[in-house]
């Protein structure tokens, strides 16, 4: 083992990126390697800068500057225009996704120096509003993972190899990090990531849309002009997607275990399984298979056609479970078809739905 990573933050999305990330951190030798995200002018998210120093060049480093650092730095540097996006719409700057892939080498080495890997602590106060007179919330003592590459400065000197790789947004990064109502609010302000349980939700669903697009499916793929306010967040109006890490993780497992087919826009699909394969499925409504170890399980034309689910906004006032409450709508499942398969052997599903067992 010769790496160590790090995945901080509720973001479900990042799992895509880890092995390209450890992939050009062996290309590239890189001790330490950030995983970034094209950024949004003003988002609440570290970026990825490179700080010259202005007489020893020894000492310029690359590294996450905090969002709420970065306007101001930027300010006195260059054009003076603080936080602005360029010509593509998004920040200059790379967008931190706060997951990192590191050296176990170079760690370790960082963590027998006179450090011992602690970084500086610091504050970041979360203001109600513009006056900042006021806290949202209680301001606490922080220290950032992002910061070692101070460390990595301090105990490597000019060999220390810092760099970062960027993915698309769909890709990797979609934290569940804000409330419900701080989501609202960053919605009615133009904000099109709002970052609540329910976007984050939202986007995973698209992401997997992706996924089965990719492998030849007949599905459509939500576009930032198909978002549907539930809760007063934009969310995917569907298919919604659920690929447990159990069927499919890598682009590679996906194309080879689905085989064309189609999924309406109203549909939704669980697949879990290590040895399920999915031909030619035709679903229309809610469909969840579910597959135990040693089993192997081949579907081929299987068509499905209900009542499905719907999301529904809860009622203002509604005494509901928290796990609820946060997404501001709940799943009303009307109806669909649930096949569980745990016994070990191979089995096959045709059209009607049967399973039947060939081993």
């Amino acid at each position: 083992r010769k790496h160590v990573i790090f995945l901080q933050d509720t973001n479900a999305l990042v799992i895509n990126s880890i092995l390209p990330t450890l992939g050009v951190s062996i290309a590239k030798n890189f001790d330490m390697n950030s995983i970034c995200i094209p950024r949004l002018a003003g988002e609440a998210a570290g970026a990825i800068t490179s700080l010259e120093h202005n007489t020893d060049p020894e000492k310029s480093l690359v590294i996450n500057v905090e969002y709420n650092q970065l306007d101001p730095l930027l300010k006195t540097q260059g054009d003076c225009k603080g936080d602005v996006p360029d010509e593509s719409g998004f920040s200059p700057y790379p967008g931190n996704a706060n997951n990192i892939v590191i050296s176990i080498d170079s760690y370790a080495k960082t963590l027998r120096g006179e450090d011992q890997g602690v970084v500086v602590e610091f504050v970041n106060p979360k203001y109600k509003d513009e006056t900042r007179t006021e806290f949202k919330k209680a301001t606490r003592l922080e220290c950032m993972m992002q910061d070692i590459p101070k460390l990595f400065q301090k105990e490597l000197g000019s060999e220390a190899n810092i760099g970062f790789t960027t993915f698309d947004r769909w890709f990797t990064f979609s934290p569940a990090k804000n409330s419900l109502e701080s989501g609202i609010d960053a919605v009615k302000g133009g904000n099109i990531a709002p970052g609540t349980m329910s976007s984050a939700e939202s986007d995973k669903y698209i992401q997997n849309q992706r996924k089965l697009k990719h492998a030849g499916m007949d599905i459509h793929v939500t576009e930032e002009e198909d978002l549907v306010a539930i809760g007063g967040i934009p969310v995917t109006a569907g298919p919604r997607i659920i690929l447990c890490p159990g069927f499919a993780i890598t682009q590679e497992e996906v194309v080879n275990k689905i085989h064309g087919g189609s999924i309406t826009q109203r549909s939704s699909l669980v697949l879990e399984g290590q040895g399920l394969v999915v031909k030619n499925l035709q679903l229309d409504g809610a469909l969840i298979i579910r597959t135990g170890p040693e089993c192997e399980v081949e579907i081929d034309g299987l068509t499905v056609q209900n009542k499905g689910y719907e999301l529904e906004e809860i009622p203002e006032g509604a005494e509901v479970d928290e796990a609820v409450s946060i997404r501001g709508y709940t799943m009303s499942k009307h109806e669909a078809m649930e096949i569980v398969i745990e016994e070990p052997g191979k089995y096959y599903i045709g059209k009607g739905g049967v399973v039947e067992k060939r081993e």
